[in-house]
């Protein structure tokens, strides 16, 4: 044993943490250095990551680099993907601080040390398998040995020593390794398997020699040592201490050496001298389990000169070297055993037995019966061979590493004969059922022979079968890219002339090929991607690679690569695209491919990585460019996208090649895709108010300052750089992107005592202004709004300035249109308190309110809020339109049918219903009860406060009656209005409904149009058809009403009897054509008679309805449809069939029909003559009913059109 080395001054130091570093791991690839520290954070070499919450005090990487796990005093253990460092599952619950974690070397297991126990989990399921005490009382590291047979632990400072548990039985194997004196902080191993070193808060590493469990150095820190690890090539040590940075420390040269050198006891024991071979004996049984026996075991040929030639294949030099050795002492028997290896590497079978034998012949040895055995099997004599190797265990003294090594050569040599079942059985037995065997050594010999049996298959181009074996090969625990074997089994180089150092590469690289060649592309690429990572040197080894095989596998991979990003397949392609650029072949055309394969997987930034090297490689083209805007696109960095595509418009416009210039036609310049945005815009914005909250800002913006925030905006700019063909352009894309960005809601409440007005909030952040009355009712909707998701907000009392009379006016005529268009309405209830029963919102003064009228019909997405701004009987679905319980609530409040209250559509038709909605409701300001109708008819009108209710009101059903012509909404009862007598005052006279006069069905009408024939003349029924068909629709002028009607003239008006100061007066009228009827009215009318005429006229008008026709309504409330027309069919089948009818039916029974219609009751209005051509409406306290005395008495009807003050 050499003596201890003591260090103390580092090659190098890394600095960077704040306070202790804790753990140091090296990447797989070599280049890279990971450092944790109780600044809770991780150090990539030169990048900080924050992690943990508590100390970070241990990381390991998995063996295929793909995960870092790292322990925490935070009492977790967690698993970060090393290429994204992103956390992969949830953290390991280990129930204590976690001082060190660490992967077996298949990566099968993780072993966590806490301070209570020792933890093993599956790393693949995290189950944990197995737990024990370990130290006591606290573990602060492990380690595993190279083969994964066993676990290094180290314990605190009651317990600082090195313990060894048996990984198969989790039991302690053999005494604790004593040393440090205070907590083992870090345990670790060299690549070899050969040392070991630990970092101690002693303020030492110290570097242990497994096999015998000596320290043979230490390294001195200025204090504690808490991490240490060797570099790949074992020549460096990297430790960390409470010094906050990293040392680095090299391994002594006589310690690093891997092969100890020859004793006198190992060449006695070759030349056959046992009586040296005590000290050797005991050696070897010293360590019952040690691994790596052959590297003290007897060299072949180790005292003679012609070892050095045999291990370099140079065997003639070694045969003359031996040859003249002979000539020198020819009783020599070791010289000829030798030289037999010799000639048995040359294959020269008949020399090499002859050696053989003469060896034998002058001392009977193990050299000598082995190179018997060697050379009979060689010559196919495989009983002899048998038996020589069986004389030749005679000569082992017994000794079981010896032994054992004489059964691996007889198994490789009866291998080499095509005996392969028993050389396998043999091997298996030898490593499982020999005490002290060394197991490395079998299956090192195991995948040697595996790697002949792969090359044997391949030739005969079964290339599964030769993938297969060259698999088991590379997966072989005993073998790295990086193992030091052919120094250790060194005498398998000597007699068989194996290259150990290349066997791991050769067999993945064959594995590679036979794959290829199988047509498994995807294993073949994954194959080779292993390799080149595992590679001591990429480079060289990927240059090692034959050329032909290399374009042979890129080609392959290129055409499968193509086939698989065509097929959508983009994990193939890239693993294909991958392994064309790995081989060498680095063009543009592959990178454009990968470029797109990953674009189809969302890699966005592995992406603009590959369209970056395409933009390297082919500067001038515009594919490049066209790829990294698409990357960059799906990464949302949109400002890099656009300019991106810019210069790729530019690299196409300057292309040499006429064909790629022609490609420009295809694309569309950056302002016409913001010509295209801002017309959407404009159209989104044409329904949506003028000004707007922001709910994110708290600001109050016009229409500028929306338009300015939208093109600042994230979806602005993907929306742009997204449109690059002129078939974006017509996309609904554009459209649904700036609708979704303008998704607006309006608030419908009740007006109460304080409300915030605009000059209250212009110009300031809703957020912080003073929470009082109006103000925390907007900062509570803005802030409901924006937790929804939408990023505008609208309310009436703080979003108009009322001071500008056009502002105005375009609020209150687009009102309805804002609301039908808002993505949601919040109605909020400010009488409803959260604990309310259902029925509330039916008692909520906002159902008596004239504006929330419209509110509620207009918007399409409704929902109710109550006075603390929780949802209405804590109803969360998306839409109280479509509660049943809330829709029948507000059924029974309003007495409109809920279907109507959820399908409303503005317009023109059923008017006089509409007005009857209304007709309950009440507004502030009086006008308002007139304007807050504008929407719901569809019209727009002045709005002039301040012209007084009834000239609001009669504007409103003067253009209703203008555009409609329906005349129903002349039906009411009440005062007459000032603008007009035949309209009415208040919007109560229409809360009574309209009179529902019978009807007549189908059947009946028949029967009376067969009576008519033999009373009516068909010519006299004609011309009273065709006078009606003639009249025009009523319509209003300068306040005056054009009404076409039926006239009857009044012959006599007598007041009944009754109280003289009575009012209303009730008056028996009788007119020509009709029987006698009686009118209710405040108004006095004069009485007269046949008998006693006055100059007055009176008339008793039937308003002429258009229906009685019986033509079919071809018109469209124009008004109503446009936007509000839902999906499906204009037109029913009901009209479809009315109009069949009608063209079926001849003009004579029309007009009889016209004529029975007439002989029905009917809602006659009293009208007095004021000046010539001139009439008053009488209102009455109730209908006025008439109906014509005998239809077949008329003769000289009165049609015509009556103007009406």
């Amino acid at each position: 044993m050499s003596e201890l080395i003591p260090i103390t001054t580092p090659l190098r130091e890394f600095k960077g943490h704040e306070s202790y570093v804790r753990a140091v791991s090296v990447f797989p690839d070599q280049r890279r250095m990971v450092t944790a520290s109780t600044d809770n954070t991780l150090r990539l070499w030169d990048k900080l990551i924050k992690f943990h919450s508590g100390y970070i005090t241990s990381l390991d990487f998995s063996p295929d680099g793909k995960v870092l796990a790292s322990g925490s005093w935070d009492q977790t253990t967690t698993l970060w993907n090393t290429k994204t460092w992103q956390q992969q599952v949830d953290p390991i619950l280990c129930g204590s601080d976690v001082n060190c974690v660490r992967y077996s070397p298949s990566g099968e297991l993780l072993a966590i040390a806490t301070w209570h126990n020792i933890q093993i989990y599956n790393s693949g399921t995290r189950e944990r398998v197995a737990s024990f005490k370990g130290h006591s009382p606290y573990n602060f590291s492990l380690t595993w040995t190279p083969d994964g047979t066993c676990l290094l632990t180290g314990g605190d400072s009651i317990d600082p020593t090195i313990r060894e548990w048996d990984t198969s039985t989790w039991q302690q194997v053999g005494d604790p390794w004593q040393g440090h004196s205070k907590y083992i902080n870090a345990i670790t191993f060299n690549p070899a398997g050969t040392l070991v070193a630990s970092a101690s808060t002693d303020g030492h590493v110290r570097l242990w020699q497994f096999s015998d469990r000596r320290t043979v150095a230490t390294f001195k820190h200025s204090s504690g040592a808490t991490c240490v690890t060797f570099s790949v090539d074992g020549k460096r040590i990297l430790s960390g201490g409470q010094d906050s940075m990293i040392s680095e420390w090299a391994v002594p040269d006589d310690i690093n050496s891997k092969i100890p050198a020859i004793t006198t006891a190992s060449i006695a024991y070759v030349d056959g001298d046992s009586s040296a071979t005590e000290p050797l004996t005991q050696d070897i049984n010293s360590d019952t389990n040690n691994h790596t026996s052959y590297a003290h075991h007897p060299k072949i040929l180790a005292v003679t000169s012609a070892r050095t030639p045999c291990i370099d294949g140079k065997l003639s030099i070694a045969e003359e070297l031996l040859t003249q050795d002979i000539s020198n002492d020819p009783n020599n028997h070791t010289v000829y055993s030798h030289r037999s290896f010799v000639m048995a590497r040359k294959q020269d079978w008949d020399h090499a037995l002859q050696d053989a034998i003469r060896s034998i012949n002058i001392k009977p040895s193990l050299t000598g019966y082995m190179s018997k055995g060697i050379a009979l099997c060689g010559r196919g004599h495989i009983p002899d061979a048998r038996a020589a190797f069986d004389v030749a265990s005679m000569y082992t003294d017994q000794n079981s590493q010896t032994t054992h090594f004489l059964l691996l050569i007889k198994a490789i040599v009866i291998f080499s004969a095509d005996q392969e079942d028993e050389a396998d059985l043999l091997l298996k037995e030898l490593t499982t059922g020999c005490p002290n065997a060394d197991t490395s050594a079998c299956h090192i010999v195991q995948a040697y022979l595996r790697a002949q049996l792969g090359i044997k298959a391949f030739d005969g181009t079964h290339y599964d079968e030769a993938a297969e074996h060259f698999t088991a090969v590379v997966n072989c625990s005993a073998l790295s890219s990086k193992s030091d074997i052919h120094d250790i089994y060194e005498d398998l180089v000597v007699l068989f002339g194996w290259n150990l150092k290349s066997l791991w590469f050769t067999a993945h690289k064959k594995r590679c090929d036979a794959l290829l060649r199988a047509g498994r592309f995807q294993d073949a690429v994954k194959s080779y991607r292993f390799l080149v990572e595992m590679s001591d040197d990429k480079k060289t080894d990927c240059l090692d690679w034959p050329n032909a095989l290399r374009e042979e596998c890129s080609a392959l991979f290129l055409t499968n690569g193509n086939a698989a990003l065509a097929a959508g397949n983009y994990d193939r392609a890239i693993d294909l695209y991958s392994a064309v650029i790995e081989l060498g072949y680095t063009s543009d055309v592959v990178f454009a491919n990968r470029t797109e394969a990953k674009l189809g997987k969302m890699l966005w930034e592995d992406a603009l990585l590959d369209a970056q090297k395409v933009v390297e490689l082919n500067p001038s083209s515009h594919v490049g460019y066209q790829l990294t805007h698409a990357a960059l696109r799906g990464a949302q960095r949109y400002d890099e996208a656009i300019d991106a595509y810019s210069i790729m418009l530019s690299k196409l416009d300057n292309a040499p090649e006429a064909q790629i210039r022609d490609l420009r036609e295809q694309y569309v310049r950056p302002s016409q895709a913001e010509h295209a945005i801002q017309k959407a815009v404009w159209n989104e914005l044409e329904y949506a108010p003028l000004r707007l909250l922001n709910t994110s800002t708290g600001l109050l913006c016009d229409r500028t300052a929306q338009i300015s925030t939208f093109k600042t905006s994230t979806e602005y700019k993907e929306l742009l750089s997204s449109i690059t063909k002129h078939s974006d352009l017509q996309t609904e894309h554009i459209t649904d992107v700036v609708a979704m960005y303008f998704r607006c809601v309006l608030l419908s409440h009740r007006w109460e005592e304080t409300e915030a007005l605009l000059h209250d909030i212009q110009d300031k952040v809703v957020y912080e202004l003073n929470t009082h009355g109006g103000i925390a009712k907007l900062q509570s909707f803005c802030n409901v709004a924006r937790d929804a998701g939408y990023r505008w907000a609208w309310m009436d009392t703080c979003c108009i300035d009322k001071k500008s009379n056009t502002e105005l006016q375009e609020s209150v005529n687009s009102m309805f249109v804002w609301y039908r268009h808002s993505a949601l309405t919040i109605v909020y209830l400010s009488d409803v308190l959260p604990s309310s029963d259902p029925g509330a919102l039916a008692r909520s003064v906002w159902n008596e309110r004239g504006w929330t009228f419209q509110e509620f019909v207009a918007p399409k997405v409704v929902l109710f809020y109550q006075k603390d701004w929780s949802l209405y009987l804590g109803d969360r679905s998306p839409n109280h339109k479509e509660s049943p319980a809330i829709m029948k609530e507000l059924e029974d409040a309003t007495g409109i049918d809920a279907q109507a209250l959820v399908t409303f559509r503005p317009g023109m038709s059923g008017p006089r219903e509409k007005l009857q909605w209304a007709s309950k409701r009440v507004t502030t300001v009086q006008e308002d009860v007139a304007y807050s109708l504008f929407g719901i008819f569809g019209i727009t009108l002045p709005v002039i406060y301040g012209e007084k209710k009834q000239n609001a009101l009669g504007r409103l059903l003067q253009e209703i009656v203008a555009r409609s012509g329906d005349i129903s909404v002349l039906d009411w009862i009440g005062q007459p209005s000032e603008f007009n007598s035949c309209l009415p005052a208040h919007i109560t006279s229409y809360t009574t409904p309209p009179r529902a006069l019978p009807s007549l069905s189908d059947d009946n009408i028949h029967t009376q149009v067969s009576s008519l024939r033999q009373t009516v003349s068909t010519a006299l029924a004609l011309k009273i058809y065709e006078q009606l068909e003639q009249l025009r629709a009523p319509r209003f002028a300068n306040c005056r009403l054009h009404l076409p009607c039926i006239s009857f003239r009044v012959t006599q008006v007598r007041r009944r009897r009754g109280l003289a100061q009575e009012t209303p007066v009730t008056y028996e009228i009788k007119a020509q054509g009709l029987d006698d009827l009686l009118i209710t009215t405040n108004e006095t009318i004069m009485q007269f008679s046949r008998a006693r005429p006055i100059w007055q006229t009176f008339l008793l008008v039937r308003p002429w309805d258009r229906d009685l026709l019986g033509v079919p309504d071809f018109t469209d409330d124009t008004e109503s449809m446009g936007d509000w027309t839902e999906s499906g069919s204009l037109i029913d089948d009901s009209e479809m069939d009315d109009s069949d009818k009608f063209a079926s039916s001849s003009p004579g029974s029309r007009a009889l029909r016209l004529m029975v219609r007439l002989d029905q009751p009917f809602d006659a209005f009293l009208l007095a003559q004021q000046r010539v051509g001139e009439y008053k409406r009488i209102a009455s306290d109730q209908n006025i009913v008439a109906q014509v005395k005998d239809i077949t008495s008329v003769d000289n009807i009165d049609i015509g059109t009556v103007e009406i003050l």
